[in-house]
């Protein structure tokens, strides 16, 4: 009987009634997404993804990794990504050998599950081991790759992911990327709950398969791209974040370090300083970062009061000024005017480009791309030329008596 002797049955219709209406909500919301700049993957890709989920390969613990989860990462950050750097029609799974083994549940087989939405889907031939398929493609360039952490072994060889029944190709780094992985959602349909890297891994991941990658390979360009991206974003709004991943990654060894470095001196300055800021490491660690001059002409900027000259770092120019106090104050300006202080400079130009060089890798970062020396500058870092002059020249200190 129906009525207020089944409070229940009322309930439960009208919790029915609301999670139809929530469920009509999320698609609107979700449908107009990329009006205000979220990105989404394109439908056939969303479908797979769409298909994976419902066969239980995230809820066994499956990662996606690769750009489409990249593309999540724009709603999770609040933040709206270069429509270039989020394109790509193939989709990356990743899980642990030893989680699919221990987990205790499987999916159907996964080429039986990607059949079912486009029944072109065909296995790949793995390289090293032809017999068995880590990667299965499609008409359209639809491309579906599965990995998994290596065993520190060189041999490439497919490995079992028993819990989604099928073979995952062992990467070096991967268990970095993966490890803790969080939450998100892909844009399709009315939402596609999946589990994504950190955003601070994939961004130090990315930096260091960049240097894996040949010189022109777009996917080079991509990686660096997408690292840039998240680096500069996660300085402010994740910083904590970003240092403990950046110190993990880099306490692991040299062959972790020098990726990271090499990686982080190919990104724009303004991405590239604040990461240095965020993680506290000296810029000195980073090859090429010294200054050099090819004595470009000096002038005198009266809207700051300051003589400029420029210098180079890393292939790319900063544009370095020196103060009208510190000349006044240090090198003897000849009279109050421009003539002056610019003969002042041309004087004393080595000591004062041997102090920027000096400021440069250590002190913190004013402006992206530029350097002033103040007149306390002068001397904290007149001491620092001196004491590093007989290193830097390959010569033995001089004896007090030859002075």
């Amino acid at each position: 009987m129906l009525g207020p002797r089944r409070p229940n049955f009322w309930k439960r219709s009208s919790d029915t009634r609301n999670s139809r209406r929530r469920t009509r909500a999320s698609d609107a919301c979700l449908y107009s997404c990329p009006l205000v700049g979220l990105p989404r993957p394109a439908a056939e890709i969303g479908e797979i993804i769409a298909a994976l989920a419902r066969a239980g390969v995230f809820r066994l613990r499956g990662v996606l990794v690769g750009t489409i989860a990249y593309q999540t990462y724009a709603a999770m950050l609040g933040l709206r990504l270069p429509s270039a750097s989020t394109i790509t029609m193939d989709i990356d799974i990743a899980q642990f050998t030893n989680v699919s083994i221990t987990i205790g549940d499987r999916t159907a087989p996964v080429l039986e599950v990607l059949k079912k939405v486009n029944k072109s889907f065909r296995p790949v031939s793995n390289v090293v081991d032809g017999r068995r398929a880590t990667s299965y493609s499609a008409t359209g360039g639809l491309r579906v790759d599965f990995l998994t952490p290596d065993d520190h072994t060189e041999t490439g060889r497919p490995r079992k992911l028993l819990a989604l029944q099928t073979d995952a190709q062992p990467l070096h780094f991967l268990d970095f990327l993966i490890r803790d992985p969080e939450p998100a959602v892909v844009l399709h349909g009315a939402g596609i709950y999946v589990h994504v890297p950190a955003p601070a891994r994939y961004a130090v991941h990315k930096l260091i398969i960049s240097r894996r990658r040949p010189e022109g390979f777009a996917k080079r360009d991509k990686d660096l791209h997408q690292a840039e991206v998240l680096l500069a974003a996660l300085a402010e709004k994740r910083p904590h974040d970003l240092k403990s991943a950046w110190e993990e990654a880099y306490e692991r060894g040299p062959k972790w370090r020098q990726p990271m470095i090499e990686g982080l001196g190919l990104l724009e300055p303004l991405a590239r300083y604040v990461v240095f800021d965020n993680i506290g490491a000296p810029r000195s660690i980073l090859p090429g970062i010294d200054l050099s001059f090819d004595n470009p002409p000096a002038r005198y900027d009266f809207s700051r009061d300051i003589v400029t000259f420029v210098g180079k770092a890393l292939g790319s120019s900063v544009n370095c000024a020196i103060s009208r106090e510190a000349l006044d104050d240090h090198f003897g300006s000849d009279g109050p005017g421009q003539e002056g202080r610019l003969e002042a400079f041309l004087k004393n130009r080595s000591r004062i480009e041997a102090i920027a060089r000096a400021k440069s890798p250590s002190a913190p970062v004013e402006e992206p791309g530029s350097l002033l020396i103040r007149t306390s500058d002068v001397g904290h870092f007149s001491q620092h030329v001196l004491a590093n002059k007989p290193r830097e020249s390959g010569k033995r200190p001089a004896s007090p008596k030859r002075q």
